[in-house]
């Protein structure tokens, strides 16, 4: 079975801790986005998976390989940093030869799933942040891997080549594992298939995107009589029942039916929600 797993890992820098126990098993390959505010500690985790930092404890397993004590699993990761790292003084093209020749791969394919043709012959100092952005992209096309580490990849990028770079990204995670981090909710929704939520360091939520909630809401209600199979949702908590949904039409209709029904109102509230904050950031 395809894996990638996370066993209590902490790491950091000096003898600061800035992830902290963390543990994650992913079975499917496809695209988690990487959720969390700046300084949560997103890509000290990438830094860590891919090798760049030791971890002060725990593993990282990518199928039967330990990633800290194979070579050859290494080999196996790609790693997009958040920085523009490539030679200011190299044309785009020759850029992309010097990876090649290190790692292997393919320039020319790179260029045209990019579209840098036209870009082709410019030093990297003379592009802008977008396009510096879609070249930064283009190293970890050049050679196919098991496990891709993109952190924030669209980020000063136009919405055409954003939109560009998630569409050669869905290709890509029909069997292979993305990591995408991002500190924003939106976005994840449109490229992911699952939401990891990293804040201060920990892990917070790991859950399908399909199941991301706005809003929830809580109604607890008392009834002599059973009204349970009206309202499929409800269970019995703490001697009354209780349903949880997720719009105000639906808190509407469930207050109707209780009202109708004779039974008792005892609770009604919105829901803290772990993920609203980035709702509110767009």
């Amino acid at each position: 079975m395809r894996k990638l797993e996370l066993q209590d890992l902490s790491a950091g820098y000096g003898i600061e801790e800035v992830i902290h126990k963390i543990n994650l098993k992913l079975t499917e390959p496809s695209i988690y986005v990487v959720l969390g505010p700046n300084g949560a500690g997103k890509t000290t985790l990438f830094r860590t998976i891919c090798g760049i930092l030791r971890p002060f404890s725990g593993q990282v397993r990518l199928d039967k390989f330990d990633l800290f004590n194979s070579k050859e699993a290494r080999q196996k990761v790609a790693y997009l940093s958040h920085l523009n790292a490539v030679p200011e003084e190299m044309t785009v093209y020759n850029a992309l030869k010097y990876y090649a020749d290190i790692e292997g791969g393919d320039v020319e394919h790179v260029i045209n799933i990019l579209n840098l043709e036209d870009l082709r012959n410019k030093k990297f100092s003379s592009l802008s942040q977008g396009q510096k952005k879609r070249v930064s992209v283009g190293k970890i096309f050049l050679r196919e891997r098991e496990l891709y580490l993109l952190d924030e990849p669209t980020s000063n990028v136009d919405p055409k080549i954003s939109k560009e770079i998630r569409q050669l990204l869905a290709n890509l995670s029909k069997d292979k594992f993305v990591l995408y981090s991002s500190h924003n909710l939106y976005e994840a929704r449109e490229i992911g298939t699952y939401l990891i939520v990293i804040k201060n360091g920990a892990l917070t939520y790991f859950d399908r995107i399909e199941n991301v909630k706005t809003k929830q809401y809580r109604v607890g209600f008392k009834s002599l009589n059973d009204i349970s199979k009206m309202l499929p949702k409800s269970k019995l908590e703490n001697g009354y029942f209780v349903v949880t949904v997720q719009s105000p039409e639906e808190v509407a209709e469930i207050v109707t039916t209780i009202v109708e029904k004779g039974a008792r109102l005892i609770e009604l509230r919105e829901l803290d929600n772990p993920l609203q904050e980035f709702f509110e950031e767009g």
